[in-house]
């Protein structure tokens, strides 16, 4: 039986992150993967591939539509998809044998295999027993799926199939219309297909900030996305390579069909723990099927810990990586924390839209005084010279204190912007300091600032 002093289960970034900071923090550590891969879901089948995929359908664009603009005369380019497939793959190879590089820099073994716990303190990979004085749980998530449809990863299809596909769809239907939805669907829209999404809300992307929310739907549609809102998905269909979504429109109770070559379904992720034996083993579950955990992250079970979409929060990589170094750092005997205050959400379209921190619609129902900068970039000399000027940047400060509360953008490299007010909130900045902060022109970063001179005394370029 192999002794450790730390074994992580799951690759992706919460676990192999957590399971670097274990091995640099002194801990003899390994990490379990069943796949013939490490980066789990977001290196291998989300984030990353999908990323590429945008990157690639937005060079499209910007050869179709606004080359001609700069004095850039070509052809029409075509699109090879296989050749699109093989980079997208190129980019995950890399990213996955960086994290195999990784692990034998940091002396961390590659458990291959499943796992199991079959008791505090032991995990089970095939059929060998492993022993280890921490056990930390980062299995992360999968595709939730409505009842009444059956995946096949063809013509009904999971962000997973939607990556690989075998031809770009004529017509693609969409279910639901939140950040992956939104994103592949950017993809095949760029790339020719027709694309309609269809969502049970009445709004977009829910939980964004309102306005962010009226703003990049309106956007969409002029690129040329469809919406069906409000609108009750009951089955999906596949006769003779066709898909048929029957739906019910929830404000007038009526009956309606669509067709599509291909249906993917983005209604969400649930956490992915199938097979550990949690249930024999006394761990608890919250009624969505989370581990729960408490501030350390220590389960009901001792010794066993658990990270990222397994566990409450929100389903992102990156609060997933933040909780496993806050893990690793509590083991060791440090004061391991997230600010779960200051986690940035990014949707990767474009214009991408990011936010962190409170929405107008929060601090409303909490009643309390807030002020409002806003600045668009319209009014910013680089989003206008590259063709990026749709959209704003949106801060919401404290009425009296003028600390920063939250802030919304969508425009131009509004994930990368993101960051100078996560920092700023990190350590409890004003908007004042933001404003009074000099930024380099002629940046996209001028218009945070602007944003938070609006806050007080007024933008300049406005």
């Amino acid at each position: 039986m192999a002794s450790y002093d730390v074994i992580v289960i799951g690759s992706g970034p919460g676990g192999y992150v957590s399971a670097i900071r274990c091995a640099q923090l002194g801990f003899k550590t390994a990490c379990v993967e069943g796949s013939d891969t490490l980066g789990g879901t977001c290196l291998n089948v989300g984030c990353i591939p999908s990323k590429a995929l945008l990157h690639a359908s937005h060079q499209l664009h910007e050869a179709e539509h606004n080359f001609a603009k700069m004095g850039l005369i070509s052809d029409k380019p075509v699109v090879d998809w296989q050749k699109m497939q093989n980079y997208k793959t190129e980019v995950i190879d890399g990213n996955t044998k960086g994290i195999e590089f990784l692990f034998k820099k940091n002396k961390i073994d590659w458990l291959k295999g499943w796992a199991s716990i079959p008791a505090a303190g032991q995990v089970l990979v095939g059929d060998k027993t492993h022993s280890s004085k921490h056990i930390i749980i980062a299995t992360g998530s999968e595709p939730s799926v409505l009842p009444g449809i059956d995946i096949d990863e063809k013509n009904i299809v999971t962000s997973t199939g939607a990556l690989t596909l075998g031809e770009i769809p004529a017509k693609m239907i969409v279910i639901g219309a939140g950040v992956i939805g939104l994103e592949l669907g950017s993809v095949y829209a760029r790339l020719g297909s027709d694309v309609e999404v269809i969502e049970f809300l009445d709004e977009i992307t829910p939980g964004l900030d309102a306005e962010v929310q009226k703003a990049f739907q309106r956007i969409l549609k002029k690129q040329g996305l469809k919406f069906i809102m409000g609108a009750a998905v009951k089955s999906v269909t596949v006769k003779n390579g066709k898909a048929t979504v029957s739906y019910t429109k929830l404000k007038k109770d009526t009956k309606h069909q669509a067709q599509a070559d291909v249906v993917l379904v983005a209604t969400g992720r649930k956490p992915f723990v199938d097979g550990l034996g949690l249930e024999t083993l006394g761990v608890a579950l919250t009624d969505r099927g989370q581990i729960q955990t408490n501030a350390n992250y220590v389960t009901s079970v001792p010794g066993v810990y658990a990270i990222g979409d397994a566990i409450t929060g929100p389903m992102l990589a990156h609060k997933a990586e933040d909780e496993g170094i806050a893990v690793a750092e509590i083991l060791a005997g440090q004061a391991g924390h997230v600010n779960y205050g200051v986690i940035p959400g990014v949707i990767y379209t474009h214009p991408e839209v990011a936010s962190v921190g409170q929405t107008e619609e929060q601090l409303k129902a909490a009643g309390l005084n807030y002020k409002v900068g806003k600045f668009a970039f319209m009014g910013n000399g680089r989003a206008k010279a590259n063709f990026a000027a749709d959209g704003f940047v949106k801060i919401l400060a404290d009425a009296v204190t003028d600390r920063i509360l939250g802030a919304h953008i969508i425009g131009p490299m509004a994930g990368d912007l993101i960051h100078e007010v996560c920092v700023a909130m990190e350590f409890g900045a004003a908007a004042e300091d933001l404003a009074r902060t000099c930024h380099a022109h002629p940046t996209y970063s001028e218009a945070v600032r602007e944003a938070a001179l609006a806050c007080g005394v007024g933008a300049i370029h406005i």
